[in-house]
Parts: C-alpha cells; sequence; structure tokens
C-alpha cells in the first residue's frame, strides 16, 4: 500500500524503539507500547503548550469573534474575510489547537501496521524474543483484535479515556463542534474494535496522559488578560503618538483648560435691575 510505504520510516523507528524498551529497561511488550507513548507525548509537550495558549487566545476573543460572526451572519463569505482579518490582527492560529492530533495521527497508523505483524516479523520461533509475553495485566494479547478476551473492557475505558480528553480540548469551540468530537469516539467503535489491542493500550494511554495534562494545565497555565475593550475614541495601536494624545488626551486638556479659565478668570458680578415702577 502507498500508505504504508510512506510510513516506513516511522515503522522502522517505532519497531526500534519497542525493540529497545524490551531488551534495555526489560519492560514487557505491552508495557513498552506504554513506554512509547510516553516518550511520544513528552516530544509533543512544546505543541500542547502552544495549543494551550491558542485556546487561551481564542477564548479571550470569543465575545468580539461571535460579534463578527453576528454582523455578518447573511454573508458567509463576508464574515469568513473579517474573521480572517481578525485572526490576523491578533495574532490566532486556530489550527495550532489541532496540531498535537495530527502529528499523531501517523505515528497511530504506523503503528498499526507495526503491531498487525508483530509476531511474524519480530516475534519468531527461533528468535531470541521467542517465548515472550505479549499480555498486558493477563488481560488482552497486544497482536490479538480488541474484540477477543477482555478487549471490550479495554474498549470502554478506552471510550471513557477519548470522551474525557476530547472535553478538555473542546472548551473553546462552538457546540456543535463540540458535540461532533464527543460523538466520533462512539462512532468509531465498529472500526476499531478490530484493531490489535496494543493500538488501544496505545490510544488509551495518550487519551489518559491528555486528560491529565488538561488537569494540570488549567491549574498551572496563567490565563491571558482579556483584550482591551476598544472604542470608537479608543486610538488604533499603529497611530503616531501625537495622534494618539491627541485622541485619548483631548478631552482632558480641554477641559483642563476650561478649569484654567475659570478659575483664572474674575469673578462675575451680576447687576441686579432696579425695581420696578413705584407703586
Amino acid at each position: 500500500m502507498i500508505v504504508a510505504g510512506i510510513l516506513t520510516p516511522i515503522e522502522d523507528l517505532l519497531t526500534n524503539v519497542l525493540e529497545w524498551l524490551h531488551t534495555g529497561p526489560g519492560l514487557p511488550w505491552a508495557w513498552s507500547i506504554v513506554a512509547l507513548t510516553v516518550i511520544v507525548r513528552m516530544l509533543l509537550v512544546p505543541l500542547t503548550v502552544r495549543q494551550v495558549h491558542s485556546m487561551q487566545n481564542l477564548q479571550a476573543h470569543a465575545p468580539e469573534m461571535k460579534a463578527i460572526q453576528q454582523r455578518y451572519k447573511h454573508d458567509r463569505q463576508k464574515q469568513n474575510e473579517e474573521l480572517m482579518k481578525f485572526y490576523r490582527e491578533n495574532k490566532i492560529n486556530p489550527a495550532s489547537s489541532c496540531l498535537p492530533i495530527l502529528f499523531q495521527i501517523p505515528i497511530f497508523i504506523a503503528l498499526f501496521y507495526v503491531l498487525k505483524d508483530f509476531e511474524k516479523e519480530i516475534i519468531q520461533p527461533t528468535s531470541k524474543y521467542a517465548g515472550d509475553s505479549l499480555e498486558w495485566f493477563s488481560l488482552v494479547d497486544i497482536t490479538e483484535p480488541t474484540r477477543h478476551g477482555w478487549g471490550p473492557l479495554l474498549l470502554v475505558i478506552y471510550v471513557a479515556s477519548q470522551l474525557s480528553s476530547s472535553y478538555f480540548m473542546s472548551t473553546t469551540m462552538q457546540p456543535a463542534q463540540r458535540v461532533l468530537l464527543m460523538v466520533l469516539p462512539i462512532v468509531f467503535i465498529p472500526f476499531i474494535i478490530s484493531f490489535p489491542s496494543g493500538l488501544m493500550i496505545y490510544w488509551l494511554t495518550t487519551n489518559l496522559w491528555t486528560t491529565g495534562q488538561g488537569l494540570i494545565t488549567r491549574r498551572l497555565m496563567p490565563k491571558r488578560p482579556p483584550p482591551e475593550k476598544r472604542s470608537s475614541r479608543t486610538p488604533s495601536k499603529d497611530a503616531p503618538p501625537q495622534l494618539a494624545q491627541a485622541k485619548g488626551g483631548g478631552g482632558r486638556a480641554q477641559s483642563k483648560r476650561t478649569e484654567k479659565q475659570v478659575v483664572a478668570g474674575p469673578p462675575r458680578r451680576v447687576k441686579r435691575k432696579r425695581g420696578g415702577p413705584r407703586r
């Protein structure tokens, strides 16, 4: 297959890492997959930090974006143009929130091909790995489909972990997009039930990592301050200082001048009119 050919370098890398984790630290094959998942997620930490900042930035500007959508709700093209302009002016990259997922997709597919022929290509009867256990907690065999043995229980835990990780990843999304992201794990069940259990262990571990990471970042990551509220009298960021001073301080300067004139001038005397005609 073309996809398998493109992902061959990643397959070779994953195979070498799994073999090193098994022979070096001496981890069982199933726990080597868990350790591989942790390594992959640690390498994605910079992207994850960028993802969190992007989500916070989107959340801070959500009212302004909603106002733009309401203003041009009858003109979809104009709405998209104004949103793109708003993204550029405020340095917002909506796609950065999806980067960790996009980088994991090739690894996920490559690991599928590695585990698909794991026993034939790596676990040979005459090799040094013969007799090594492929089981995880004595529940599943990493090369067997997920529907075998205790695999359905693993599948239930996977769906729960996927829903929790999707919840933390979709806090700034539109309601329709958030519902779609929450429904996808259930829709994928008929397909992933035939995947090797080792692949399910990988995805389950990465979901648990995402959930824990979401809880930690919510506590430790400082929230960005909300954007400054702007009005028609607020000078633009690129305006020259003189113009900004004229716009921002014109009213105050004028009031001070008026106040000085009132204080400095002599008191105003009001002449009383003399009384009316005598009775």
